[in-house]
């Protein structure tokens, strides 16, 4: 648009001058109420020069003016309708096909004059530097550039290894020593490359000309500069030389077949900016012999053959060795090889399709190369996040499943964080190759520029907010998990009062997901206003949504409610063993309307916070676990009394349960007398959750003290008194007698344990 504007007012000036001069020499001018019109002739102001249309303008009446003037404006006019007429999908496919197909069918028909083209760049370069002996001298000019540049450096780096000193590391080495000591290195490198460019630049300017500026300054900075940049990264993330170094998980063999050939891609892709403008700098425009497309083509199938031939070790290095790859991992380290061969094929197409529009300037700077290349790097980026993530991230807390869980689920967080991180500063990085500012997207009026991009960032930062709170939450949750020393499941896993978590570990998880909720709910609306919607109706529908559930869903509102003040007065915890109204289980989950209790058999209890009478918590702060020993009536209660202390003494002094007493086990003395002998009660007091491994380990400890002193448990007998002269009774009487003792004997049993206890227990 900008140079059809030009175009008018360069048009309407010269038709003012040209009006101004005719009335000025006095000229005579016809108008077009005259009976002798003039045709305008055709004129087209670009294609001639300022001193030609100054002449013909002068010689043109009034009329001749107007009629050039609305003739250019007709064409300008329908130039602009031709280009903002839409096209439908179909018309633009077309349209790319021609602009992808065309570079290629050209390049095609212009083999033939490929090299005799070539031949007369070289022509033409020999004879601009003074003949053969004029490049000669250029040539041992450049020698000597490089020599001198290269010594200096080497001089430098020399001094300055000298000067500091520095231990390489050698052997076993931790990854803070292989870091600094690979980085120290690469710095040594960029340091003496910067040293080169200076000592070259400067001694350049000083013994050669303008002339031979225009070879020597491209043909050290494409296709010596850029390969050694491109070595110092490499030797830095793949240190072919110092396994003991390197930073990716790669054998020494890809190592270095990969090192070798990212600097021949580097080589290659220089060498092709090299001659395109080697060529135009010598008379040979980029399109004349197409040698550019091709050389670039070259450079992707030489990319596509490194990621199918070191496949393998392109596989390995993106798996890297953390122990905790998920699936998605996985996949991205089985497929990066197939992606890279993507990515040059699609880059292919880009460059093909924008040289077919027309956009070569585009590609002058390199664009394409710099794009392919942090798209293929991007991937191994995902992998040093991973492996820096696993170094950064603070030891796992606590032990068992939840703390393992948690610890992970922080390692993720931080590597989805990074990547983030990571993408935002891949597509900031490529956008300023290609042009395009950021900075014209914030302006005022940019239009869907300015909406995309805003949407982008509100997108990310909630993203970025989102996991910070999931992180923040779940350390702490881990931590509050697993300070008892147990896990969710030893909570529940006996037959009642399991011990539960802290209060804080109960509140966390329904704080984790209603700021979730929160989060997603707010910066969502807020990435749908910066497109240009207006949110203010969905505010407005979500306000009468949520009155009509109010109104219409009382039942919830009490559920909701209650549970907020079960909560507040800290009648349960996750993990507690509890009993409502019969219903007994661990506190397994909870959620901003009902529990969930997990019976020590299996089954699960959802209960609504709003049907819940009364709750009784048999795992608060500490549990009384009383025991019962039936022993014969001639047994020593003092003996019996004296085991017991024993055992809770012995107990106390074991690492495995000290800790989990609160009172050791101890003698209640003699407790009942029953038909069969002595109830003898035991009782300790622990921590919840705890009782049932140290009763088990009471038993075992009981019983085998009770052999060692020689004390039996009582057994029930059945005893059959019989009459004098009932022994020479027949044996089928006797029996008979014996089997209605039995059953009365089973009578009473059942009646004693159908009775109510005696005393508190």
């Amino acid at each position: 648009m900008r140079h059809i504007v030009s175009s008018i007012l360069l048009t309407l000036s010269l038709c003012v001058a040209a009006m101004t001069t005719a009335q000025a020499q006095g000229l005579p001018t016809t108008t077009a109420t005259g009976s002798t019109e003039t045709a305008a002739p055709e004129i087209n102001p670009e294609e001639m020069t300022t001193e030609a249309i100054n002449a013909m303008v002068a010689r043109m009446s009034d009329d001749e003016v107007r009629a050039v003037l609305l003739d250019r404006l007709d064409a300008v006019a329908a130039a602009q309708t031709e280009q903002e007429a839409p096209k439908s999908m179909v018309e633009r496919a077309t349209n790319l096909w021609h602009a992808f197909s065309q570079p290629l069918l050209g390049a095609v028909r212009k083999l033939p004059a490929l090299i005799p083209a070539q031949v007369q760049a070289f022509k033409t370069f020999v004879e601009t530097h003074g003949g053969i002996g004029g490049v000669l001298t250029l040539l041992g000019l450049t020698a000597l550039l490089l020599a001198v540049g290269l010594g200096v450096e080497y001089a430098v780096r020399t001094w300055l290894i000298k000067v500091r000193n520095p231990e390489a590391a050698q052997g076993d080495t931790t990854l803070r020593e292989a870091v600094v000591f690979l980085l120290k290195r690469f710095l040594r490198e960029i340091f003496g490359l910067v040293i080169f460019y200076i000592t070259v630049r400067a001694l350049g300017r000083t013994v050669l000309d303008a002339q031979q500026v225009t070879f020597v300054a491209p043909f050290i900075g494409y296709m010596i500069w850029m390969p050694r940049i491109a070595a110092a990264f490499s030797r830095f993330l793949l240190a072919p030389n110092r396994p003991d170094l390197r930073l990716v998980s790669i054998s020494d063999q890809w190592a270095a077949f990969l090192h070798r050939h990212i600097i021949g891609i580097v080589v290659l892709g220089g060498a092709t900016i090299f001659v395109v403008k080697f060529n135009e700098i010598n008379g040979v425009a980029p399109g004349t012999t197409r040698i550019g497309f091709w050389l670039d083509s070259l450079v992707y199938v030489y990319i596509s053959y490194v990621a199918w031939t070191a496949r393998e070790g392109l596989s390995d290095m993106m798996r890297g060795d953390d122990p905790d790859r998920t699936e998605f991992d996985e996949s991205v380290a089985r497929w990066y090889p197939y992606f890279a061969m993507g990515v040059a094929g699609a880059t292919w197409v880009l460059v093909s399709t924008l040289i077919g529009l027309g956009k070569v300037q585009l590609l002058v700077g390199g664009a394409h190369y710099t794009t392919m290349f942090w798209l293929l790097i991007a991937p191994v980026i995902d992998t040093g996040i991973r492996g820096l993530v696993r170094h950064v991230v603070p030891p796992m807390q606590g032990e068992g499943s939840i703390a393992q869980a948690a610890y992970i689920a922080t390692k993720r967080s931080y590597v989805r964080i990074g990547r983030v991180i990571a993408m935002g500063i891949v597509l900031v990085i490529i956008t300023r190759t290609w042009n395009v500012s950021l900075g014209s997207l914030l302006q005022e009026g940019a239009g869907i520029g300015d909406n995309l991009f805003s949407f982008a960032m509100t997108a990310i930062v909630g993203y970025v907010v989102y996991e910070a709170m999931s992180l923040y939450i779940n350390r702490r949750l881990a931590a509050e998990m697993t300070a008892l020393g147990m896990t969710q499941e030893d909570a529940g896993g006996d037959e009642m009062g399991g011990g539960g978590g802290s209060r804080l570990s109960t509140v966390l998880p329904l704080a984790l997901v209603t700021a979730q909720g929160a989060i997603i709910v707010v910066f969502t609306l807020l990435a749908i206003g910066n497109l240009g919607v207006d949110i203010t109706p969905l505010l407005a529908g979500a306000g009468i949504a949520g009155l009509a559930i109010g109104f219409g869903a009382q039942k919830l509102v009490t559920d909701v409610v209650s549970g907020v003040f079960f909560l507040v007065d800290d009648a349960f915890r996750v993990g507690e063993y509890v009993e409502i109204e019969g219903t007994m289980g661990a506190v397994e989950k909870i959620s901003i309307r009902s529990m969930q209790l997990r019976h020590h058999r299996g089954p699960v209890h959802t209960i609504p916070y709003g049907e819940i009478p009364k709750l009784t918590n048999y795992s608060r702060d500490w549990v009384i676990m009383k025991l019962k020993f039936t022993v014969p009536f001639d047994t020593n209660p003092n003996q019996v009394k004296k085991i017991f202390k024993k055992i809770g003494q012995e107990m106390l002094q074991e690492e495995l349960y000290k800790d989990d007493f609160l009172q050791p086990f101890k003698s209640q003395g003699v407790f009942d007398f029953d038909d069969v002998g002595m109830i003898i009660r035991g009782k300790f007091m622990a921590k919840p959750g705890k009782q049932f491994m140290i009763r088990k380990e009471i038993y075992n400890r009981v019983k085998a003290e009770f052999n060692a002193a020689g004390i039996d448990f009582a057994r029930r007998e059945v005893r059959v008194a019989l009459p004098e002269g009932a022994k020479d009774l027949p044996e089928k009487d006797q029996a008979a007698l014996t089997a209605a003792a039995a059953a009365a004997a089973q009578q009473q049993e059942e009646q004693a344990a159908a009775a109510p206890s005696k005393g508190p227990d």
